[in-house]
């Protein structure tokens, strides 16, 4: 714990001493940081120093407390409390003082019980203005990640980034960085409140590791729906002044981060962009990264330029290959899906450059995917294909970046657009809403119904978002919560076994989202409705 520093200004030694012996300050949460005998000697300290409480005698000789007081507030040397040690014929000083902001006196001779009730007084006063310190800091936050988001999406004007580079730390080149919780192999069922709380212990371990540049980091601004992350504003000089290379830094932040932080980590750094205003460039660049990524070996940094940008060395697009592909995607048809895309490996192969061909072309044909999708439903959001996109690449990663891989996928894709196709909403909703109505209390998800009813399951969570304005996952939880509700006020229960009536193995799990839903335990809403 910080201790608040207390000067004491007496010309009598023996007050000086007596006080410091009076009481065990340290149990108080002060330390004696200067002892001094008149107003001038303390006036000449505070010039250097910070103290948060000053006792002082009011009369001394060369310069009085009073004086102290008032040149204290005239020069603004310090913002420390003031509080007098006076006799009973001083009470015309007192008034004085007290017009001058002191917060109190003590008479002479000095009580212990005295002394320690001033020193609660301070240590109060210092708790609210930490808070409103606090308070401050935190709007003052608020809005200049509202600033920052408003650049990041590409809608912004001059008074956005002018505020922002009055308010960080920035010089050289700049990334937007996006840091995120590598939730791969997540089921369906995973509890997305735990995520989010770990979230947010992400977000404080990132600014633990760089406090100076604390301000850099933003809390959840995801390209992608449900993707936990934190988006941080990275600038050359963050590297430079360490004696550090972009990589060394970056891969020194993610060791510490690794301590601080239980789940494993993925940082995905956008391109390098000139000023601020450029930044939405670069945020958008980590979403190219998202899409590809799935078709590389795994790993924990990615940098644009290396696994995305490959330059102008003579490296060949595949047109006529690569139009194959998405042709034979189109027309759903297996045979020449494989046909398509062994080709497209073997001019590939043959072209040389290695890796860098491999990201230049599949780059090139995952964004021609992304917009066959826009053509199939104009309702698709071009982010959540992207997603779709991403998750697929990691659900088939026995053989990252092989023919078979790309195989895999593509022939997936192609069912994903078929899907687009028949626009299956019409009948598929009525089922899954049968489904719930019929089996809300078992382990149902949308992985699972999509594959009993063949259809994509990140297309089926979008065409129900759209239908119902919520996730699937939230549509269920209103579903068990609204049947807890009737069991409540219809039996008499125990709160646990209804828990798992509606489908949930953890009472206290229930019991979290029930207070999410209803805004209060389930005890007390059987009370309030079950009263006469």
């Amino acid at each position: 714990m910080n201790m608040l520093k207390v000067m004491i200004v007496d010309d009598e030694p023996y007050i000086l001493q007596g006080l410091q012996v009076l009481i065990d300050w340290n149990s108080q949460g002060f330390e004696i940081d200067a002892l001094m005998t008149n107003g001038k000697e303390a006036l000449d300290y505070l010039k250097d120093h910070k103290v948060d409480l000053i006792i002082s005698d009011i009369k001394m000789p060369v310069m009085s407390g009073l004086n102290l007081l008032e040149e204290v507030e005239r020069q603004h040397l310090s913002d420390a409390k003031f509080a007098f040690l006076t006799g009973y014929d001083d009470f015309s000083f007192v008034q004085r003082a007290i017009r001058n902001n002191c917060i109190d006196y003590i008479l002479k001779p000095v009580s212990k019980e005295d002394l320690i009730t001033l020193l609660n007084k301070v240590s109060n006063l210092n708790d609210q203005k930490e808070k409103v310190r606090q308070s401050q800091r935190t709007m003052e936050d608020a809005y200049l990640a509202t600033n920052l988001m408003s650049i990041i999406k590409g809608k912004y004007d001059d008074t956005n980034v002018e505020y922002v580079n009055k308010h960080l730390q920035l010089a050289g080149g700049i990334r937007f960085v996006d840091i995120e919780i590598m939730t791969e192999g997540i089921s369906d069922d995973e509890d997305d409140y735990d995520l989010r709380i770990l979230q947010k212990q992400m977000f404080n371990a990132c600014k633990e590791i760089l406090k100076e540049n604390a301000s850099h980091f933003i809390f959840d601004v995801s390209y992608e729906k449900d993707n936990y992350d934190v988006g941080f504003i990275f600038c050359e000089n963050m590297a430079t002044r360490r004696d550090l290379s972009e990589k060394e830094f970056f891969e020194q932040f993610h060791r510490k981060l690794e301590v601080l932080f239980v789940k494993p980590v993925r940082i995905m750094c956008g391109k390098m962009v000139p000023d601020v205003s450029s930044l939405s460039k670069s945020y958008s660049s980590c979403a190219r990264i998202s899409s590809i990524k799935g078709f590389h070996k795994q790993k924990n940094i990615y940098f644009y330029e290396e696994d995305i940008q490959v330059g102008q060395s003579g490296i060949i697009l595949c047109k006529n290959s690569l139009d194959e592909c998405i042709r034979a995607i189109q027309s759903n048809e297996r045979s020449e899906i494989s046909r398509a895309v062994a080709g497209l490996y073997e001019e590939m192969n043959q072209s040389g450059n290695g890796s860098n061909i491999i990201d230049l072309n599949i780059n090139y044909l995952l964004f021609q995917l992304i917009h066959l999708a826009s053509e199939q439903d104009n309702n698709v959001n071009q982010e959540e294909v992207v997603q779709y996109i991403s998750e697929k690449s990691f659900e088939n990663s026995v053989m990252r970046g092989s023919v078979q891989h790309m195989e895999r996928f593509a022939i997936e894709y192609a069912d994903y657009l078929m899907g687009l196709r028949k626009n299956v909403s019409r009948g598929i909703l009525a089922d899954i809403e049968a489904e719930i109505r019929d089996h809300y209390a078992e382990n149902i998800s949308l992985r699972n119904l999509g594959e009993k009813y063949f259809i994509n399951s990140s297309y089926l969570g979008q065409i129900f978002r759209k239908k119902y304005g919520q996730s699937f996952k939230d549509y269920l939880t209103n579903y068990r919560i609204e049947e807890a509700r009737k069991q409540l006020i219809g039996t008499d229960k125990k709160i646990s076994q209804i828990a798992a009536d509606v489908g949930y193995r953890d009472c206290d799990y229930f019991i979290r989202k029930f207070i999410e839903t209803q805004g209060c335990t389930p005890s007390k809403y059987r009370k309030n409705h079950t009263e006469s």
